[in-house]
């Protein structure tokens, strides 16, 4: 199956995003590299295959849905208690769920082709847009891509804990699969 031109719908339903966060500080070894799956999330996409520059898309994501799904390295292993925590501070601490339930991103530019694009669109994230630059490339028919998210540009303090002894990198990957689905 490849992309065609026209519009498509596309989100949890026919794909998977993730984000992928990495530990840092004196007190990294008692942490976790996490994986977190945004598990309500949808999107459009305009493809112009003549045109690049013609493309467009949008995507809309849950604040609240983010799951966590796995939990590398660290002194012991992540248990549901720890996910449910990590779940918790994520809502309340680091996006503030009640107050921005979305996260949105909006294209502003498509470059590239099917094998190698780039989009730059702006990113929605605790009421706060800053530029961000995702790369992409089309494999067996589904989308693939992905973007980093330095979280301070976007008002978020990463989060640590033992007295800042064990804290996140600011800079977070967000990987995506899709399937492209024609709009009927």
């Amino acid at each position: 199956m490849s992309i065609t031109a026209g519009r498509h719908r596309f989100g949890a339903d026919s794909g998977r995003m993730v984000v992928k966060t990495t530990r840092t500080g004196l007190g990294s070894k008692a942490g976790h590299d996490l994986t977190i799956e945004v598990t309500r999330w949808h999107g459009e996409a305009t493809v112009d295959l003549a045109d690049p520059a013609g493309s467009s898309v949008t995507v809309e994501a849950d604040a609240g849905s983010l799951e966590v799904r796995e939990g590398t390295g660290g002194v012991k292993p992540l248990t549901g208690s720890d996910r449910d925590q990590i779940k918790k501070i994520i809502r309340e601490k680091v996006l503030h769920t009640d107050r921005h339930p979305s996260i949105g991103f909006r294209s502003t530019r498509v470059e590239g082709t099917a094998e190698s694009f780039h989009i730059e669109g702006d990113l929605t994230i605790a009421g706060t847009t800053r530029p961000l630059v995702v790369q992409g490339y089309v494999a067996e028919g589904r989308v693939h891509g992905s973007a980093t998210v330095v979280q301070s540009r976007w008002g978020i303090r990463p989060y640590s804990a033992l007295l800042g002894a064990l804290k996140l990198n600011d800079e977070v990957e967000v990987r995506f699969e899709v399937a492209l689905e024609p709009e009927q």
